[in-house]
């Protein structure tokens, strides 16, 4: 089944500002609170949903790239919570400053009770290759992060007696103060300062991770990148990041870096590559082998090629995300002046040089250098 746009999921439009957004997230969110719904599945769904379509419009890097590429680009991104990695502890633990008093003076109130705290983000570069950026590819990337102890299971404790619901708070995380004021009363809510958040205490500590509840190991995360990103795109694989005691772990956050490749250049979707022809065969036209993502490719050169023109190989370009479009592959001829010449050659060189078919006369319908490079960017002509 096709994703929803976010914009109509909040029932915003693409030019709405980020208080807008927040406003409108803030109603659907309470109105498909799991509290005001208890038992209803397509009620829940519309929860996540809609957190789902806030994180993303609310923050400008993810929102531009779905402006962009659509949720294909958020597939790239990993943003959304669509990939089944966060549930529903982790929308209330991220957006919990959406809802102020709403609740039970916070969100998830009611019989959630404690906020589940989240995990730090990692964050790491994959470096690829045009070739792979071209087909896609799969990457098995080593992080050294913070794991659930293995031990107590994350609890911290040495056993499930050694855990007990906080004194301070009764076991939900935060402190709820009632004050007077001229307006009447009014409900805040903080952090419990005895248990941070968590709602237990530890009477015995894990042995093994001393009462921290993670322990750092190195783990082999499998990445599937998809065909057609850029330099500097993100993507967020959630739960893989830090875990943190009794909550939920952060996400990994991947930025890619392009390889530099030996003859082709990249601009946007499509490649740029400079093939140097010797004179003789800028004159006489040849056949010749080119480099392609795909291998070698071999083109024709018209005889009387002149330097500066471009030839474009349609479709041998990079594909474009979310599409079955492919850029081109733009081939600039440059003829190649040699720098050092024998007697014999000089003095071939000088009996042709007074030949009429050597003086430059280039006509009308050749165009120069600039032209040429202003209609391939601009798409105008003269």
């Amino acid at each position: 089944m096709a994703k929803r746009d976010y914009y109509e999921i909040l029932g915003v439009s693409k030019g709405s500002d980020a208080d807008e957004i927040k406003k409108a997230y803030r109603k659907l969110a309470i109105k498909f609170h799991p509290d005001k719904n208890p038992g209803d599945k397509e009620a829940e769904e519309k929860f996540k949903e809609a957190a789902e379509a806030y994180d993303v419009l609310s923050n400008p890097e993810k929102r531009k790239r779905y402006d962009q590429f659509g949720h294909a680009g958020m597939g790239a991104a990993g943003a959304g919570f669509g990939g089944g990695g966060m549930n529903m502890d982790d929308i209330f633990s991220q957006f919990s400053d959406i809802f102020g008093g709403a609740f039970g003076g916070g969100f998830g109130g009611g019989g959630r009770g404690r906020r589940v705290q989240k995990g730090s983000n990692l964050r790491i570069k994959v470096k690829l290759t045009l070739e792979e950026i071209a087909k896609g590819v799969e990457k098995k990337i080593k992080v050294n992060k913070l794991n659930n102890c293995k031990t107590c299971n994350g609890t911290g404790a040495k056993n499930s007696n050694a855990v007990r619901n906080c004194s301070t708070c009764g076991g939900t995380g935060h402190i709820t103060r009632i004050t007077n004021t001229f307006l009447g009363q009014m409900q805040t809510s903080q952090v419990c300062p005895t248990c941070h958040g968590q709602g237990t205490t530890i009477t015995e500590k894990c042995g093994s991770c001393h009462g921290e509840g993670t322990t750092r190991e190195e783990e082999i995360i499998s990445i599937n990148i998809p065909a057609g990103v850029e330099e500097g795109m993100q993507m967020a694989v959630n739960g893989k990041g830090n875990a943190v005691r009794n909550g939920v772990p952060g996400d990994l956050i991947v930025v890619f870096e392009e390889v530099p490749h030996e003859f082709l250049q990249r601009d946007e979707h499509n490649l740029h590559y400079d093939l140097h022809l010797n004179f003789a065969d800028a004159a006489l036209g040849t056949d010749i082998e080119i480099p392609t993502l795909e291998g070698k490719a071999r083109i024709h050169i018209e005889p009387g090629t002149q330097s500066g023109k471009i030839l474009r190989l349609k479709a041998k370009g990079l594909p474009v995300l979310d599409s079955y479009q492919k850029g081109d592959l733009l081939v600039t001829i440059n003829i190649w002046t040699p720098s050092k010449l024998s007697k014999e050659e000089k003095d071939l060189l000088m009996k042709l040089r007074d030949s009429e078919n050597f003086k430059p006369n280039p006509s009308k319908k050749e165009k120069s250098i600039f032209k040429r490079w202003k209609e391939m960017f601009t798409g105008s002509q003269d």
